[in-house]
């Protein structure tokens, strides 16, 4: 049988091809010195010239076989992401060898969530032998009871994936409806799959969430994936109708009603019978025209204005906010009777600051898009401006991301859009204020290195484009002690 050591990467890994005579040789040329393996299996998100520089000098180690894999990773806590990266490495490696393997897993290189998902896999899925090394202990066999094992993941963490699970398990076949809201964030997965389940039944949906997150993107796939898909779905800007003109916009009216009424007009009810009612921002509606419509939901029948005859109506309520209507209600703005009438199924967009993992995403997307739009040759974007939009605060959410990259589109002429384009195409932020980072939510989803990250990302290039490139100049402004450690964080952060 073949035997195999299987490991995710970590940093002291990569900072012992430099440092070794400091830091020692890290836990996996720990581990393959004076051993038997066969295949040494590499699992890496880190970026590619870091990992070749590594496999290079783990060569010059050993004469076993090594291979790698790429893994695509979020955060390096997301254990989803992980617990994939590491089933895909292992299973191609059983494969590969007719399942004829003696595996290892290796403990100490990676996060405490990849080592949590070796531990699983070791008494489940995947049966192996576990070890972990250090410099003082050298390489020991871990031997893990399974009951500790289960308690291994942080347990808010496994709760969050069972509910997610949950949802899922009862979702109906894949709607591609939903294709257009790009995301990979957990809170936006968790988002889609409640929208789902809402989008075949019936039921009321009100959407909350902040100015352009998207809120009449996910009422339209809720339309599209339910049962009323072939009919009319009409959007309403509640925010935009007259107080005086409520009446006979959402009800209609009849020829000769009031001064102007030159012929007969159905209204918006009317308009989306037996189809699908989107009432943006109805947050703005006036109480007068509240207590109206709550009459029309509870009794299913329109009258227009200057009729006395009902008519009946079957349509289906999605409303919108960017407010939130508790507070609303509780400052008496908003009528209570009418927010338990529209809050059945309750959707929260998060701001685009807080989607983890999706800005990359919608970057790629957009910038697409917007070439498309303006007849451009591909365009490439640099590094350092991706960069500047992964640490903007997007005040405007995405709707401000899609402008940003349209206005950069068309003002770069060359093939790659460049920081100062970026630069260019931002609007300044007035108050980008400590909540942005101290104030966000801590609920599921949160990731406390990502955060990190995006505050580090955000100095470090800051730190470099003042220090004009130069290392030192920069190490000097951001208070690190030499170039050296400005390029250990550069490397980290993937800025290098």
């Amino acid at each position: 049988m073949k035997r195999i050591l299987v490991s995710w990467i970590g940093r002291s890994d990569l900072l012992a091809v430099e440092e070794s005579d400091s830091i020692g040789l890290g836990p996996i040329a720990q581990a393959v010195d004076g051993t038997g393996y066969d295949d040494i299996v590499l699992i890496s998100d880190y970026p590619e010239q870091e990992v070749t520089c590594y496999l290079g000098w783990l060569a010059t180690r050993t004469p076993t076989k090594i291979t790698r894999h790429v893994a695509r990773l979020t955060s390096p806590t997301n254990f989803t992401e992980i617990y994939e990266a590491a089933i895909a490495a292992v299973s191609e490696t059983q494969k590969r060898y007719n399942n004829d393997t003696l595996i290892t897993y290796h403990l100490s290189p990676g996060t405490p969530a990849m080592a949590a998902v070796w531990i699983l896999l070791a008494k489940t899925l995947y049966p192996a032998t576990l070890i972990q090394s250090s410099r003082e202990y050298g390489v020991q066999v871990a031997d893990i009871p399974f009951d500790i094992s289960a308690e291994f993941i942080p347990r808010i963490a496994r709760q969050i994936d069972e509910r997610l699970e949950k949802l899922l398990a009862a979702l109906p076949p894949e709607a591609t409806e939903f294709d257009s809201i790009i995301h990979r964030n957990p809170v936006m997965q968790r988002l889609i799959a409640k929208a789902r389940l809402a989008a075949i039944r019936s039921v009321p949906v009100l959407i909350e969430g902040e100015s352009g997150t998207g809120k009449e993107l996910l009422a339209r796939a809720i339309h599209r994936a339910g049962i009323r898909a072939e009919k009319p779905f009409v959007a309403v800007n509640c925010g935009a109708i007259p107080s005086e003109l409520v009446e006979s916009e959402f009800f209609g009216h009849k020829k000769g009603a009031f001064t102007g009424a030159a012929s007969d007009r159905k209204g918006y009810f009317e308009s989306a019978n037996s189809g699908t009612l989107f009432l943006d921002e109805i947050g703005e509606l006036p109480l007068s025209a509240q207590v109206k419509i709550l009459r029309v939901l509870q009794e299913g029948e329109v009258t227009r204005v200057g009729d006395a005859r009902p008519i009946k109506l079957d349509v289906r309520i999605v409303a919108a906010t960017n407010r939130s209507m508790m507070q609303e209600v509780a400052a008496g703005r908003f009528r209570a009777d009418l927010f338990y009438r529209l809050a059945v199924a309750v959707l929260f967009i998060p701001p685009l600051r807080e989607r983890q993992g999706d800005i990359g995403l919608l970057i790629d997307h957009f910038l697409e898009q917007a070439v498309i739009e303006n007849c451009e040759t591909r365009k490439k974007i640099s590094a350092s401006a991706r960069n500047l939009l992964l640490c903007h605060p997007w005040p405007g959410n995405v709707r401000e991301l899609l402008n940003t990259l349209r206005r950069a589109t068309v003002w770069t002429t060359g093939d790659t859009i460049q920081a100062d384009d970026i630069r260019e195409a931002l609007f300044p932020v007035a108050l980008q204020r400590a909540e942005h980072i101290l104030g966000r939510s801590i609920a599921e989803g949160f990731n406390i290195q990502g955060v990190i990250a995006e505050i580090a990302r955000h100095y470090l290039q800051r730190g470099m484009d003042e220090g004009g490139g130069n290392k030192s100049k920069a190490a000097k402004i951001l208070g690190l002690p030499n170039y050296q450690t400005l390029s250990n964080w550069l490397k980290k952060y993937g800025l290098e």
